[in-house]
């Protein structure tokens, strides 16, 4: 009996994970589920637990290193309509944990509703955001935050209102969950000036930071009171490429893809980066991505 018989989700072998991160890097996983909603996603954890399979959780794959080797054990894909749920009551807003930010940002807009502008242009779906508690400096997708509804890793589910969580600088008490919604509380504001917002922000961002090529972002969290984009900027890294990997011209903690990387190549640039950091500053850089080998 195949340990997958009685899902019903989609179940893929070998699938390519460069296919399914921003960087486009990443070996094979040797099963890619994509389950079909929270009894499947239930059923596809205690399979997991029974066949002892070590297992991964995907989002938009926006903040997540693969290893070039690939993945043994399963890596959870939320895709299907049922995690991707948005709605809206009064200032409220709902949205299931594999809902693209930029979907959240451009639905508020759309009705009305301020408060989620800042998260304009940043990559990745509203559950990967709240686990990393994404943002801008004095800005985190925790300052919205009602109430999340979570699945635990033994398939319980339970709500976890603003005292049970407990956010911090891309941190958050959520990494031993699977987000399956949260409510979020916006204010009321002139759809125009909120799209004017949110306009600035993705300037900003085009200005700022380098797009036009495959990335996960920033690679490394700012140390207190500094920018980790500027130490490295001053240890004379910025265009620094090893194989297919290059630390940005524009953005130094940004690393890009500019044409078929692999994560060894993307390792050695984030570990050559740390080192010449300590070496000039005394500052040990902390890793923003997760790396997955």
């Amino acid at each position: 009996m195949k340990w997958f018989q009685g899902l019903k989700g989609k179940i893929f072998f070998k699938e390519p994970l460069k296919n399914h991160t921003t960087f486009k890097i990443g070996g094979r996983a040797e099963f890619f589920a994509e389950p079909y909603d929270t009894e499947d996603l239930k059923l596809l954890l205690k399979k997991i637990k029974q066949y002892k399979m070590p297992f991964y959780i995907l989002g938009a794959g926006s903040n997540v290193l693969v290893s070039d080797k690939g993945l043994k054990g399963v890596v959870i894909h939320l895709n299907s309509p049922c995690f991707k749920r948005l709605s809206y009551k009064g200032n409220l807003i709902e949205a299931g944990g594999a809902v693209m930010l930029r979907q959240l940002v451009a639905t508020a807009g759309k009705f009305g509703l301020c408060g989620v502008e800042f998260l304009a242009g940043i990559p990745g779906t509203i559950g990967g955001a709240l686990v990393m508690n994404a943002g801008i400096p004095g800005k985190n997708i925790s300052d919205l935050v009602e109430e999340i509804t979570v699945m635990g890793y033994n398939g319980n589910i339970k709500r976890l209102s603003k005292k049970d969580l407990r956010f911090g600088y891309r941190v958050s008490n959520l990494s031993k969950y699977i987000i399956l919604n949260t409510r979020i509380r916006l204010v009321r504001k002139n759809k125009k000036a909120i799209q004017q917002c949110i306009n600035e922000y993705l300037k900003k961002r085009k200005l700022t930071q380098d797009l036009a090529w495959p990335s996960l972002g920033c690679v490394f969290k700012n140390p207190k009171g500094d920018s980790a984009g500027r130490l490295i900027d001053c240890c004379g890294l910025k265009g620094k490429t090893m194989g297919q990997a290059r630390i940005s011209s524009k953005h130094a903690n940004f690393v890009v893809n500019i044409k078929n990387a692999r994560a060894r190549d993307v390792g050695k640039l984030m570990n050559l980066a740390r080192k010449k950091v300590r070496d000039k500053f005394g500052i040990t850089l902390e890793p923003e991505i997760i790396r997955w080998q």
